[in-house]
C-alpha cells in the first residue's frame, strides 16, 4: 500500500509539472510595444496611423488569423503571410479621429493568433482638439 501511494504521488507530481512548464515548441509572439500614444491630434487633420512590430520567437511559423478594432473608428491591417521563427511582422493601426467626440480616446485591436497564448490586445491613445493639428510624434 505505501509503494502505490508513493507511486501515485510521483505521478502526480509529474503531471503538475509538466502542465506548469510552458510549451516551448510552436509559435510565440513577442511585440516591440502593445500600446501607442498618438498626443494630440487635430478632429480634422485626417487618419493617423502607428505600425506595431512583433517577432515570432518560436520554433513554428505564426499566423495572424485576425486583428480586431473595438470600434470603427479604428482600422487594423495585417499579413496574412506565415512569419517564420525569427522574424517580424507588422500590425498597423490607423485611427480616423474625425467625427468622434473631442477629448481623450482609447481604442483596442484584439489580434488572434496561432501562437501560444492566441490573444493579445494591442492599445491605442491620444486626445482630439478642435482643428486640423497633426500628432505631437509619429
Amino acid at each position: 500500500m505505501k509503494k502505490t501511494l508513493i507511486l501515485f504521488m510521483a505521478i502526480v507530481a509529474c503531471i503538475a509539472i509538466t502542465a506548469a512548464t510552458p510549451a516551448k515548441d510552436g509559435a510565440q509572439i513577442q511585440f516591440d510595444e502593445k500600446s501607442h500614444d498618438f498626443g494630440t491630434i487635430g478632429a480634422e487633420g485626417g487618419a493617423v496611423t502607428h505600425v506595431f512590430t512583433f517577432t515570432n520567437t518560436g520554433t513554428k511559423p505564426l499566423i495572424v488569423l485576425s486583428a480586431t478594432a473595438s470600434c470603427g473608428c479604428t482600422r487594423p491591417e495585417y499579413t496574412t503571410d506565415p512569419v517564420k521563427p525569427g522574424k517580424k511582422g507588422k500590425i498597423k493601426v490607423t485611427y480616423l479621429p474625425s467625427g468622434q467626440p473631442l477629448g481623450e480616446f482609447n481604442k483596442v485591436v484584439r489580434v488572434r493568433t496561432n501562437a501560444s497564448g492566441r490573444r493579445t490586445t494591442l492599445q491605442i491613445s491620444g486626445a482630439i482638439v478642435p482643428g486640423t493639428k497633426k500628432p505631437e510624434h509619429p
